[in-house]
């Protein structure tokens, strides 16, 4: 294409973008009129732009905003445009104000200077706008429609790196991720969000800064190294941020799980490869979740990650030539318990994601033949509230080649699904209880509050587990039968008569208020 058309056909598609942006977002135009009455440049930066020049727009879009203006003014102009407005950010520069639905921030243009050691920048305000974008992450972040003109600021090529999908930094890379290491998972996070590729020179500046995003470093917060995980892994392709993350070491440092998975290959071919395996089931977990979880879901994806963590650890070659990998569920949950805390995601989605490891191999330990109500109760009743997650990954579990065993199983696991679905409409699974509870148990034994009414409460759910619903009669019938194998019953009947004697020879004295 000729110069003058590729002028012409960017050209367009810029008109197009700020024509999107400015319907989106009506309000850009008055805050930028009123900052620019007051003597200030505005523009609207980064995630706005680069969502209007890939049509990904949403009816409300976040605007952050950058000034010349300094917070305090900022702070002046946004009490008169607005209906509320806030300066918790005030010393990064940000300040936030909100208009009905509208919502903006706005920061003075940053200049930062980075210490080595530090997690922090040293704030420092600038004076101009492409100085701001260039201590920007990413290029397709370091563009700006200046405001209220909305003519494009694009000093480091983010359109052209958006449109021939490359990630590239504004600053030299090892500069970039010198100064801010989080950038390195931001690198990987957009190619997860949008399916684009780091360059040669930005994936060797982020395995070089790969020690430094290592939350034992001391330079990023665990909890940030997390929340950027999180956000990867729900991305549209989180494949390809997790093998970026691989490929360039930076998975050592802050999923060393995954990358051990690498080093579980077998030469010979007895077992399949465990990290190709382990993307697969994230790929097809991902295809199931319209079906049972109705979107994008962090436990679900987080557990397909690591749900074969354990077989490093448990690898062991037998005799015959078989490799075997006995209890790396068990083990694996809790490497992954222990992964998930250390990277601060919360306390609901450890315990889910480490619940989903520990029980991704149920289905395959009943075999393949008729399950019994029993087996059916139990498994509805370890799942609990994460069964349609468990659903989804025992299916995108099945990777094989082989058609006819693909097939099989999926039959199979049909066949489970609509045994559950048959067994809960006649007996509520989700809520198996037995027919006594611990009031009960107490009053039917004589026994007090303690560790005796729990095993009581556990003899009673296993004959539920086992018979289904056999009433209250039953119920207190077994009870009594357990009591009675008891060691606890006959101290308790020795103890009766002794504690009855020991009432009637107590002579009576006189009685007290």
């Amino acid at each position: 294409m000729a110069a003058p058309q590729q002028d012409e056909v960017l050209g367009a598609v810029v008109a197009r973008a700020a024509a999107d942006l400015g319907a989106a977002a009506p309000a850009l135009a008055e805050v930028g009129e009123l900052f620019v009455a007051a003597g200030h440049e505005i523009a609207v930066v980064g995630g706005p732009v680069r969502d209007a020049f890939l049509s990904r727009l949403g009816s409300t879009p976040d605007l952050d905003l950058t000034t010349s203006a300094r917070p305090r003014q900022t702070h002046e102009l946004l009490r008169r445009w607005g209906d509320a407005s806030w300066d918790i950010g005030k010393d990064y520069g940000t300040i936030g104000a909100r208009r009905g639905d509208v919502v903006v921030e706005v920061t003075t243009y940053r200049a930062d200077r980075y210490e080595h050691s530090s997690r922090n920048p040293e704030v420092v305000f600038g004076d101009d706008l492409e100085g701001d974008l260039r201590r920007r992450d990413l290029t397709i972040n370091a563009m700006a429609f200046r405001l209220p003109s909305m003519e494009l600021v694009d000093p480091h090529g983010g359109l052209h790196d958006l449109m021939a999908q490359v990630l590239r930094t504004p600053a030299p890379a090892h500069e970039s991720f010198d100064d801010d290491p989080l950038r390195v998972l931001r690198a990987a996070r957009f190619t997860a969000a949008l399916s684009m590729a780091p360059d040669a020179a930005t994936r060797e500046a982020m395995s070089a800064a790969a020690p430094r995003v290592d939350p034992a470093a001391g330079v990023v917060a665990a909890e940030r190294t997390g929340a950027e995980l999180g956000k990867l892994l729900l991305g549209e392709s989180p494949r390809d941020g997790l093998e970026v993350l691989v490929e360039t070491g930076v998975a050592e440092h802050v999923l060393p799980e995954l990358s051990a998975l690498r080093a579980t290959v077998d030469e010979h071919g007895r077992h399949k490869d465990v990290y190709a395996h382990t993307l697969t089931v994230l790929d097809q977990a991902i295809a199931l979740e319209d079906r049972y979880t109705g979107g994008p879901d962090l436990v679900l994806r987080l557990a397909a990650v690591m749900h074969d963590v354990g077989k490093p650890a448990t690898r062991r070659f037998e005799r015959g030539g078989t490799v075997s990998f006995h209890h790396h569920e068990v083990v694996g949950a809790a490497m992954t318990a222990r992964r998930l805390k250390a990277l601060r995601f919360s306390k609901d989605v450890v315990a889910s994601v480490t619940r989903l490891v520990e029980l991704h191999l149920r289905f395959h330990g009943y075999g393949s033949g008729a399950w019994t109500d029993s087996a059916v109760r139990r498994y509805v009743t370890d799942a609990g509230d994460l069964l349609p997650r468990l659903h989804a990954l025992t299916r995108a579990d099945s990777t094989t080649r082989n058609r006819r065993r693909a097939a099989a199983l999926a039959t199979t696991y049909d066949h489970l699904e609509a045994r559950i679905e048959a067994l809960s409409a006649a007996e509520e699974l989700s809520r198996v209880r037995p027919e006594l509870d611990g009031a009960a148990i107490m009053a039917t034994l004589g026994i007090s509050p303690g560790p005796l009414v729990g095993r009581a409460y556990a003899h009673l759910l296993a004959l539920r587990m086992e018979e289904g619903p056999v009433g209250e009669e039953a119920a207190t019938a077994s009870l009594l039968r357990w009591w009675a194998e008891q060691p606890e019953s006959g101290q308790q009947a020795e103890q009766a008569p002794q504690a009855a004697s020991s009432h009637r020879s107590e002579p009576e004295g006189p009685a007290t208020g």
